[in-house]
């Protein structure tokens, strides 16, 4: 089968690739490396079934890379961690909107089945607790965060427009916090974070008073889940979300971590950024039913992975 993984050098889309490769497909990565490595990727280099192409995709992907016949599409292009798309909001916007264009028209003009990752940060700041895929959310639409929030929030909006009106067959999953090998240690998400503090004896920063909440979603339990998503008949059309549903206030984590690494960091307070969500988990019901997926790592173990990971790479 030929799919193309658009993000497909980043965290999450490396190890999707990882799993795709050993199902024995052909994987066409299509990345600019404006936030994803291709360390994260090199490993695949001399595989026959493996084929980069660096290109932005808010230009169209050039016929010439790419098959006849495009199977499959998972579309993870974006960044993804708040340090990265406050600094690239403008790229970000375009990514999500007319990079999605481009794609949702490819897999169009394939009858290719196209994936698209979204995440949690469309229902914003939620006031309902755990998130279902019918809340619509509350996001501020001029804020900071709005950047990475209402693009995702348009992109889907088109996918689903493509999926009423040409019969695409869709499905727009909505990623949770997830955690792992291959997170850049630079990136402002919460685990590299903590942990390259931890590691380095370094205050761990908490913006606000600890007390929001987050679901930490291990890497290879999101992959399975994109996979079974990719794979159900009978679903387009469909949002679900993924992510696990354990929940960890920041300050519980942050102990968490500092055990875990036996370090003497201290835990130092700022100001909390402005529209950040003070609770997070999601409610994957939906998944169980139509998937029959609910993840399997638990903290402790996907912890001392990810710990493995930062400690081989300093």
């Amino acid at each position: 089968m030929n799919i193309l993984v658009t993000g497909g050098a980043g965290f999450i889309g490396s190890h999707l690739i990882d799993q795709l490769l050993k199902d024995e497909n052909v994987v066409y990565c299509v990345d600019n490396l404006i936030t994803g490595s291709l360390k994260n990727i090199e490993h695949h280099k001399n595989n026959k079934n493996f084929k980069f192409i660096n290109h932005d995709i808010v230009e169209p992907v050039p016929i010439g890379f790419l098959p006849k016949r495009i199977n499959q599409i998972y579309h993870l292009a974006s960044p993804a961690d708040p340090l990265r798309y406050f600094k690239l909001a403008i790229q970000t916007m375009l990514t999500n909107s007319i990079g999605t264009y481009h794609v949702v028209e490819l897999s169009n003009k394939h009858k290719a089945r196209i994936l698209f990752t979204s995440t949690s940060e469309i229902y914003g700041d939620p006031l309902e607790h755990p998130q279902k895929e019918t809340y619509f959310g509350n996001v501020n639409p001029v804020g900071p965060r709005a950047v990475y929030d209402e693009a995702k929030r348009f992109a889907e909006t088109m996918i689903e427009q493509y999926h009423r009106e040409f019969n695409l067959d869709t499905r727009i999953i909505r990623i949770f916090n997830t955690y792992g090998p291959r997170m850049h240690e630079k990136e402002g998400r919460m685990v590299p974070n903590f942990i390259k503090r931890a590691l380095k004896g370094e205050p761990i920063e908490i913006y606000g008073d600890g007390k929001n909440t987050r679901s930490l979603c291990f890497v290879s339990d999101l992959v399975e889940g994109l996979i079974y998503s990719m794979e159900k008949n009978g679903i387009a059309g469909e949002v679900i979300n993924l992510g696990n549903p354990d929940e960890y206030s920041v300050l519980d984590f942050a102990k968490i971590v500092i055990d875990a690494t036996s370090s003497r960091s201290e835990i130092k307070f700022l100001d909390a950024w402005k529209d950040d969500p003070r609770q997070r988990k999601p409610d994957i019901t939906k998944a169980k039913r139509l998937l029959n997926w609910s993840p399997s790592t638990n903290l402790d173990e996907g912890l001392k992975q990810t710990l493995s990971f930062f400690q081989s790479s300093s």
